[in-house]
């Protein structure tokens, strides 16, 4: 089957945001004009077909210029469609999303052969951008969209940084780290003044080497660092904290510091926090080979366990006290009420299917009766409650009197930001809520705790 299908046929979204295909037949009859060896052939010269549409699109009369940007514009919705093809496919599965979600973000091309208005669509931009004696077409729309700031707004929702770790870690300076650490992570004097060591090793070996192959025009994404850059970066740490570090240790310390960091960026930029089953550790845990290290290890596997085990108790405090509440006004309020969460969190149904299956006169009453937002609101109170509670028992035997009394002053603050990457994926499930979306954490848990509740 002929490709050439793709200069005058646009993809694009209908109102509803779904991909819908848009046949120009002004531009299938220029390219058929202009490339008649070309139009049924399953093999269509892309370089050769590109290289004439673009000069077409630059040195001839209005209306001839304007077919042949429109046959490229056609091409670059497909292009930009398989960039969208590529993000889901490295990213979609982890962080909750499909191609489609991204295709109302980047498909903005109206179809006319003008531009009308001052509004220039995505297209345009990056036709009117693209310089080909520096780059290839599909390179620069490649880039273009990943560099769209709607489409990378979304994904900072979604708690998804697209920077390499290496990246992160070269432009972090070590005054910015000992803020981050301290303000935001709260980690003591000792692990702050570990990591400064090993960002400024790093910074000593990787960064200043990366430098240096920039300036050969040695550009692109940073690579992970060498086996012998590790190397070197363990001997200037051992100069420092006066310890030998494995590559593999190094390597680990290095990618936990980019974790704080990348976790940093996302909440600044969004206000929002990763998804809450990428648990941070501690670098003591990791760089420590004696007796602390399994205990750190087993305070971190109990923190953990009593993370998730705080749901539950939280779900039951409060969805009985909305029950009661809702028991003492008129109708079957408290029934609709579970229901409703049954159906919103777990089979996934929209506002408007559960007031048709409920009988209710409209989803704003369903939005009413839910009130999600002050749920979560009141699950997250009591979770951070009982978890701050349960944390502080279980700290008893792993701490030391100092660090457990800064550990109290400290804890609700950390929990409650912690907590937050948990709620905040829930209120994101809550927008986006789709059949064939992946539960977040939150939802699991609810579910299950109503399964049980309903037997």
């Amino acid at each position: 089957m002929s490709t050439a299908f793709r200069y005058w046929q646009l993809v694009t979204i209908d109102a509803a945001g779904k991909r819908k295909i848009k046949e120009i037949a002004l531009a299938k009859a220029f390219f058929a004009d202009r490339f008649p060896e070309y139009t049924a052939k399953s093999d269509v010269p892309d370089a050769v077909v590109q290289r004439k549409l673009l000069h077409i699109s630059r040195d001839t009369p209005t209306d001839i210029r304007c077919l042949a940007e429109r046959c490229l514009l056609c091409l670059i919705s497909w292009q930009i469609e398989q960039v969208c093809w590529q993000l889901e496919a490295q990213f979609g599965k982890a962080h909750g999303f499909s191609y489609r979600d991204l295709l109302p973000y980047v498909l903005d091309d109206d179809g006319n052969l003008e531009q009308t208005g001052n509004y220039q669509c995505l297209g345009r931009k990056i036709l009117s951008s693209f310089e080909p004696e520096r780059s290839h077409l599909a390179t620069w729309i490649n880039i273009k969209v990943k560099q769209n700031p709607e489409l990378n707004n979304f994904f900072l929702e979604l708690g998804l940084y697209r920077v390499t770790d290496w990246a992160i870690l070269n432009d972090t300076s070590p005054k910015k780290l000992q803020q981050i650490l301290q303000d935001f992570h709260a980690l003591t004097s000792k692990e702050v003044a570990d990591f400064l060591a090993l960002l400024k090793s790093y910074h000593e070996i990787y960064k200043l080497q990366r430098l240096q192959k920039i300036s050969l025009g040695n550009k692109g994404i940073c690579p992970q660092p060498t086996t012998q850059q590790l190397q070197q970066i363990a001997f200037r740490l051992e100069n420092v904290i006066g310890k030998k570090l494995e590559n593999e240790t190094v390597m680990t310390q290095l990618q936990k510091l980019a974790t704080y960091l990348r976790e940093y960026r996302i909440y600044n930029q969004s206000r929002t926090l990763p998804n809450i089953r990428e648990y941070p550790v501690d670098i003591a845990a990791v760089e420590n080979h004696d007796e602390n290290e399994n205990e750190q290890m087993e305070f971190l596997e109990l923190y953990r366990d009593q993370f998730l085990d705080c749901l539950d108790p939280a779900f039951n405090i409060v969805v009985t006290s909305w029950e009661k509440k809702l028991k003492q006004k008129k109708g079957n309020k408290a029934q609709n009420f579970i229901k409703a969460l049954q159906l919103f969190h777990c089979q996934k149904m929209s506002m408007t299917e559960i007031a048709r299956t409920l009988e209710l006169r409209a989803q704003d009453a369903v939005t009413r009766l839910l009130k999600l937002k002050d749920f979560r609101a009141d699950v997250q109170r009591e979770f951070v409650k009982i978890l701050c509670d349960r944390v502080i028992s279980l700290a008893h035997n792993y701490s030391h009197p100092e660090r457990l009394k800064k550990l109290e002053q400290q804890l609700a603050s950390i929990l409650h930001t912690q907590s937050s990457i948990l709620f905040r994926e829930a209120e994101i499930q809550s927008r986006t809520v789709k059949n064939n979306s992946a539960n977040s954490l939150f939802s699991e848990k609810l579910c299950r705790y109503l399964d049980i509740l309903g037997k």
